[in-house]
């Protein structure tokens, strides 16, 4: 991969990655609810999802997913539901309590789960795969494995970082969010956010 073709990469997944979403909305409400430690196993786990991801769409499962309209739809349908159902519950929380027994709760294997029913993660994946992986400057790429390598590791990086960086805000907005009813409408901008989201993994 030469350094034109890196450039375009890190600049496509900052943007991608930093840009609001499903899993940076659930990390900053997991950390604002609940503290930085506990938002942790979900940022580690959209890393851990996205590279079994790509790594499927890498050997051309991502094609044959996107490429039949049933399993685009089942894909999609089982995304917007999910994400209905975080919102209901997280718009339901209103006050600072630890994980265990609240009303929002995204274990590891749900974070690593939800990145596979999210059509936006398919569409990325394989923007990645036939722009990054298979090609090279417009010509088949000699070595695909490689390039695949290359692409999870940076994609590990960038999904572990932004997540946590929105986290972190959450975090830090713990106390000022304890005061009163603000932890509620937070949680329920958050949530409102979750349900535009889902919105517009139906109309792609």
């Amino acid at each position: 991969m030469n350094a034109t073709e890196l450039t375009a990469l890190l600049v496509f997944c900052s943007a991608m990655s930093f840009s609001p979403g499903p899993n940076t909305t659930l990390s900053t409400a997991l950390a604002a609810n609940h503290g930085l430690r506990r938002a942790l196993r979900f940022c580690l786990a959209v890393p851990t999802g996205w590279t079994l991801l790509m790594l499927a769409c890498g050997l051309g499962l991502g094609a044959i997913v996107t490429g039949v309209p049933a399993l685009r739809w089942t894909v999609k349908l089982a995304g917007v539901a999910y994400l209905v159902w975080l919102a209901w519950k997280l718009a339901r929380q209103a006050t600072l309590a630890p994980l265990e027994g609240s009303q929002l709760d995204v274990s590891f294997p749900q974070g690593v789960g939800l990145q596979f029913i999210n059509i936006k993660a398919w569409m990325l994946a394989l923007t990645l795969t036939a722009g990054w992986v298979v090609n090279a400057g417009g010509a088949p790429a000699a070595n695909p494995g490689q390039r695949l390598a290359i692409v999870c590791a940076l994609m590990i990086a960038f999904a572990f970082t932004s997540n946590f960086v929105y986290a972190l805000a959450g975090s830090l907005l713990r106390d000022f969010l304890a005061q009163g009813r603000r932890l509620l409408w937070f949680n329920r901008i958050l949530a409102l956010v979750l349900l535009l989201t889902a919105a517009w993994m139906l109309a792609v």
